[in-house]
């Protein structure tokens, strides 16, 4: 149980990590170069306290952050301790929160809209949705976004998408909160007014607040309680911040009048590469220094300052403060005025998270709130998700329209066939792979905070997607439809429901690829491909099954466009097809006469003139899709029922696959390309 006073403590910390890239055969090998990244690290900080962690690039600052929050991949030694608690990831995850480098915030959404979700997904249930609301107002008042609370998460600035970045966080109460780098790329002045935002929510609120920064400006040395300084993972201060000068003056590194202390003793805690004397020179001054800290900083890691502008007493964080409220005296602990414990307020975090079903239907209306929406992004979601697939029909419908009943027919009818399977199957790739990268990010960066599961998401996105598949694909069908022959409603509702089978197919199939490919045209493109081997192998257009070989053959048993193609082109040349098929002319001069043969197993029709190959419609399904002497497995070749289950079970299989493959805990260089 996490206590009205928060203390976050690290005691004698060593963790080893990877320290070179390595090839992606390595990693998933587990070869890569690993060394000691972070070396007897000791600090604390507590509520209503801002730690600054400094250190240049390579000196172990996010590897910090990373084993605070139970991220870090590679073997940790020492303690983490939350309130005296040891640090696990469940205890994190309930109350701490974590500002990555990156976020990938969903670009259809406004600002308010973004923190109400967050809301919703991370407070628990028992805490009213007026508390939550009024908490995502205040969250919105106090990083001064309230007055772009309408504007689009697209149409931000940077600043203004870094302040959102950390309200998503906030939005729940977290009683200590990590930001990697949260001023990077900011001017001055927004550097300036995010820094002081946070110092305002640590001591507004009594939270920790632990955050990274390579390059600090003096103007923001007032908002920081605590500093450290890293250098290739070794800590060569920790303590207060004001109390820092006196250290440093004390073993003879004074700062110099008009500098800045924050930069300078950054630089005297960094290594000079520029020549390699002055390598091996700050080197060893650095292991002094680190040395000596070990030695005599003991004192000054427990503390924060003297005394605090305005007279106001500066007690030692191991002091209970309780007495000194007895005696009528104010004081502050962790640089901030500590309140009663009765005044002290609950976190918001403290009440849990919200059960399964809150989390899928508040996924579900976020995935709706980021589609249908008026902005560009909105625009082409919808645009691509309803209209690509009837567009591609109606230049379908175009093409094939005013076909002659000749015997060429049954190849431009099977052209159409064909066509339409291969709209369905690259439509659905393009759009899942258009529109599905936003959600797959964001779920990835969520599920590092233990938000919710990935067969949660998917369910939650198959809300979304699967309605607009049944629209787009029933309107399309509907067009070509009118060219098959057919009028009665359940001919086309069956003519659609294959298709629908094969468009659910390619986005299951898109979406599992896209697990591990972030990128978007990357997944498409391997998608494509597959499709392309299902369409050449499967679908007995391009060539028939009475010419394959018997490998090539039981490989199509293993494709969907096997089964649909098999049941459209009985729907198209069945004997239920008001189009009269048997008998037709090879053209308008030319009429055939086709006689039937009897032989022994069965009745054979022959052409009585050259150019005059099918006598009706079932010739010429037994062309694509015979094979000799062979009619038991035609018979049930030639079952709709079975053709239409087996298409359906397909994406249905692989929906559960993906529910599966999400489960599986993958590879941390995997999961770092969407955080990074």
């Amino acid at each position: 149980m996490i206590g009205n006073e928060y203390s976050l403590e690290l005691c004698n910390v060593f963790h080893t990590g990877q320290v070179e890239p390595g090839t992606c055969f390595q990693r998933l090998m587990g070869s890569v170069k690993t060394g000691i990244i972070l070396k007897d690290v000791s600090l604390e900080v507590h509520g209503g306290e801002v730690l600054a962690i400094l250190g240049s690039k390579g000196s172990g600052k996010r590897a910090l952050l990373e084993v605070i929050s139970r991220r870090a991949q590679g073997p940790t030694r020492g303690q983490i301790l939350l309130n005296g608690a040891p640090m696990s990831l469940r205890l994190f995850q309930q109350n701490c929160g974590y500002v990555t480098h990156k976020c990938d915030l969903l670009p259809g959404l406004t600002v308010e809209q973004t923190l109400h979700y967050a809301a919703h997904l991370t407070i628990g249930s028992k805490v009213s949705r007026y508390v939550k609301r009024s908490r995502m107002k205040q969250v919105m008042a106090d990083l001064a976004l309230t007055q772009v609370a309408n504007r689009a998460v697209g149409d931000l600035t940077q600043s203004e998408y870094r302040r959102l970045m950390i309200g998503v966080q906030l939005v729940r109460d977290p009683v200590v909160l990590l930001l990697d780098e949260p001023t990077w790329d900011l001017d001055p002045l927004n550097t300036y007014l995010v820094i002081s935002i946070l110092s305002n929510h640590a001591r507004k609120y009594g939270r920790a607040v632990v955050l990274t920064m390579e390059k600090p400006r003096s103007d923001v040395f007032p908002f920081l309680d605590r500093v450290a300084y890293l250098c290739l993972g070794d800590v060569v201060y920790t303590g207060g911040t004001r109390l820092m000068l006196d250290y440093f003056r004390s073993i003879g590194f004074p700062c110099p009048e008009l500098e800045n202390p924050l930069m300078y003793y950054l630089c005297l805690s960094t290594v000079d590469r520029r020549s390699r004397e002055r390598f091996i020179e700050s080197n060893h001054q650095i292991a002094a220094l680190v040395e000596k800290f070990k030695l005599e900083g003991g004192p000054f890691r427990r503390k924060t300052s003297t005394m605090a502008p305005g007279g106001v007493q500066i007690m030692d964080s191991t002091t209970d403060p309780v007495g000194m409220h007895n005696m009528g005296v104010p004081t502050v602990v962790g640089g901030s005025t500590t309140p009663s414990l009765a005044n002290n307020k609950v976190p918001l975090s403290a009440f849990g998270r919200p059960n399964a079903f809150t989390v899928a239907f508040t996924l579900y209306m976020r995935n709706l709130a980021a589609t249908f929406n008026f902005r560009v992004v909105g625009l082409t979601h919808i645009f691509l998700r309803l209209l690509a697939l009837p567009i591609f029909h109606l230049l379908l419908w175009i093409f094939y329209s005013g076909m002659e009943d000749y015997q060429r027919t049954f190849i431009t009818r099977n052209g159409l066939i064909f066509n339409c399977l291969a709209g369905a199957y690259f439509v659905s790739i393009i759009v899942t792979a258009s529109t599905f990268s936003a959600f797959r990010t964001r779920y990835y960066q969520e599920a590092q905070e233990g938000l919710y599961s990935g067969p949660l998401f998917l369910l939650s996105y198959s809300f979304l997607a699967v309605p607009f598949a049944v629209i787009s694909v029933g309107a399309a069908s509907r067009i070509t439809f009118l060219l098959t022959g057919l009028h009665a409603t359940t001919d086309w509702l069956f003519f659609g429901a294959v298709q629908l089978a094969c468009y659910l197919l390619a986005q299951q199939q898109t979406i599992a690829l896209m697990l591990v490919v972030r990128s978007s045209f990357t997944s498409a493109i391997v998608s494509i491909y597959l499709t392309i081997i299902y369409l050449m192998l499967g679908s007995g257009s391009l060539r028939s099954f009475h010419s394959l070989s018997d490998w090539l053959l039981y490989l199509t048993y293993a494709t969907q466009s096997r089964y649909a193609g098999a049941f459209l082109n009985l729907q198209m040349f069945g004997n239920n097809n008001w189009v009269n098929l048997n008998g037709l002319p090879r053209d308008s001069k030319t009429n055939c006469t086709v006689p039937v043969i009897q032989t022994q197993d069965s009745l054979v029709t022959a052409s009585s003139s050259f150019g005059c190959r099918y006598a009706d419609g079932m010739a010429y399904v037994t062309e694509r899709y015979g094979r000799d002497n062979n009619n038991d497995a035609l018979s049930e070749m030639l079952d709709m029922d079975i053709n239409l289950a087996i298409a359906f079970a397909f994406p249905i299989g692989l929906a559960i696959f993906n529910s599966l493959l999400y489960l599986i805990p993958l590879p941390a260089f995997i999961k770092a390309k969407f955080r990074e």
